[in-house]
Order: structure tokens, then sequence, then C-alpha cells
């Protein structure tokens, strides 16, 4: 079995001068950096934690890699059943719960890919490949919730 291994740089930046001194000295603001990209990502926590809202927060930043690997998962079983998709675009959307200790964990995500195809006898096949694309995308894989899709597929 092939491993991959993959590594990211987090670096806080939020140090406001007392550093962690309390949970108002310090802003949550960091940046994600990995060699070989074209730059960094700037990151917070969510504004409900007293994160910046115009950075993306790890909750963001987890809704979408689970939707970009259904997505690249989902095109490339498309080009083997022979379906031609010109547009994909999803709407995800994700339920995280806290607990009573502050901890947390999403307990659902439901994709909602609006699919553009070349050929409308094909619309049950692709509607039906995004079930497959969840069986065989890693982060889908690496969840324990049960991930919905609910597809809107059309014709060019």
């Amino acid at each position: 079995m092939k491993k991959h291994t993959y590594e990211v740089k987090i670096e806080w930046t939020g140090n406001e001068g007392n550093g962690t001194l309390d949970y108002n000295s310090y802003n949550r603001n960091h940046k994600i950096i990995s060699n070989g990209k074209y730059g960094e990502i700037k990151g917070s926590s969510d504004p409900s934690f007293l994160g910046d809202r115009t950075r993306y927060n790890p909750e963001d930043l987890f809704l979408s890699s689970l939707s970009a690997c259904h997505m690249l998962w989902y095109l490339h079983l498309c080009s083997v059943h022979k379906i031609i998709v010109t547009e994909y675009v999803d709407h995800a959307t994700g339920v995280m719960e806290e607990t009573e200790n502050g901890s947390g964990k999403f307990t659902r995500v439901t994709l909602q890919p609006k699919v553009v195809i070349t050929n409308l006898n094909m619309t049950t096949k692709a509607n039906q490949l995004h079930e497959e694309a969840n069986k065989m995308c890693f982060i889908a894989n690496s969840c324990n919730f049960k991930i919905e899709h609910k597809p809107n597929t059309t014709l060019e």
C-alpha cells in the first residue's frame, strides 16, 4: 500500500505584545504555509471564538477540503464513465456542535454540487457517481459522520 505524507507550517501571528496573558490578550491570526505552494493562507478562528471573520478558519478549511476532494473524485469518475462535465460548483454546508466543555465536532456535512453535463441521457449516472466519489474521497473516508449529497445536474 502506498503512503503519502503531507507537511504544512502553521505560524501564529497574533501576539499583540502580551502573548497569551489571558483569553482576550491575543488574536487568533495565523498563516498556513507549505513548501512549493504559491503563497500562504491567512487563517484565524471562527468569529464566535474571537477570530477575524475576513480570514479562513479551520472549520472553513475542513469543509472546503471535503468538498474539493469529493469534486476531484467525481470529475475523475465522470471522465471514466464518458460523462462530460463542463461546470461544477458546490455550495457545501456543515454543522459543528460544541460540547459543554468547549470542544466540538462536525456532525453533518451536505454537499450541494451544481453540475452541468453535455448529454441528458447521462443524468442518472452522473447523479449516482456522487455516492461512488464519496466512497473514494480520502477526506470523506477520514470522517466519522455521514456526508449527504444533494446534486443538481443540468444540461449544457
